[in-house]
């Protein structure tokens, strides 16, 4: 939906770039804010997105959603190669930055407000700023700097605390943090509740003083691009719903194993899957 039609109040509001990443196979809608977006609507919610994108990016494939677009000449636009030393990542471009007077105030108190940022480009300050919303948090842009040439690298999450005291929920993933468990168990000690992804071994949830983690099915796994964002939006979908951490990471992680088996935008959860997740979790 363009950023001129009438906007209709949403439950599930994503702010963060879409990319445009460059694949052997061309160029390919990304981003967290793409993969979650599909995701909260397969899952049955009104959804809105505030970003920022250029012609470049193919935001046609998020049919059924609503966009806010802050003008830019360009989108975000990532390369990723995979190297025998893990996957290696380049810039090329980054659209304009999101602050919170672009999100149109009918969404400003959307029951849930996932701040989704890839490359620097949210505010932190949002995570404060949205008074009536539970606020869920993937923050991996905020963890990732880059040089001159575009070369990404991780980096230290500066000024964090102001964004863990005021979130809800926190979701990352193990390479987010450099897989350094140090990081996320101070993480878990500032933030109320924290939920770690590692691929194929599944979710480690903190709440409460409390640790446990979920195994996923065994699957092929074809691509795991998006797995993450995935499991980040059933996850803050599920506990909104319930206001049941435990089973909302063992729903998010059997949804975020299915989508694996098959490559990009595919993976989105297919109604299927999810009334069979559920039953797995319900039984």
């Amino acid at each position: 939906m363009s950023e001129l039609a009438p906007l209709q109040p949403v439950e599930y509001l994503l702010v963060g770039h879409v990319a445009v990443d460059l694949t052997p196979a061309g160029k390919q809608l990304g981003g967290t804010v793409s993969y979650a977006a599909l995701t909260a609507r397969a899952l049955g919610l009104r959804v809105g997105v505030v970003t920022s994108a250029g012609g470049d990016a193919p935001l046609h494939l998020l049919d059924g959603i609503q966009i806010f677009n802050i003008p830019t000449a360009q989108s975000t636009v990532f390369e990723n190669i995979r190297t025998e030393n893990g996957r290696r990542q380049t810039l090329h471009h980054r659209a304009a930055p999101i602050s919170f007077e672009h999100v149109p105030p009918i969404w400003r108190d959307a029951p849930i407000v996932h701040l989704a940022p890839i490359a620097q480009e949210v505010d932190p300050a949002m995570a404060k700023q949205f008074r009536s919303s539970w606020v869920g948090v993937t923050p991996q842009g905020w963890m990732r700097g880059w040089d001159e040439k575009g070369s990404v690298f991780a980096k230290a999450w500066e000024n964090s605390e102001q964004v863990l005291g005021q979130a809800g929920g926190v979701v990352i993933s193990l390479e987010d943090v450099n897989r350094d468990l140090e990081v996320v168990e101070w993480m878990a000690h500032h933030t109320g509740l924290l939920c770690f992804t590692e691929g194929d071994q599944g979710a480690v949830l903190h709440w409460h003083g409390d640790r446990r983690r979920f195994r996923p099915v065994p699957v092929e796994e074809v691509d795991a691009t998006g797995a993450g964002d995935i499991f980040a939006a059933a996850f803050f979908t599920r506990l909104w719903r319930t206001r049941d951490p435990w089973e909302a990471a063992r729903f998010a992680t059997s949804l975020a194993a299915h989508s694996v088996t098959r490559a990009g935008l595919q993976g989105i959860p297919t109604q299927r899957e999810i009334e069979h997740c559920l039953m797995e979790v319900l039984s």
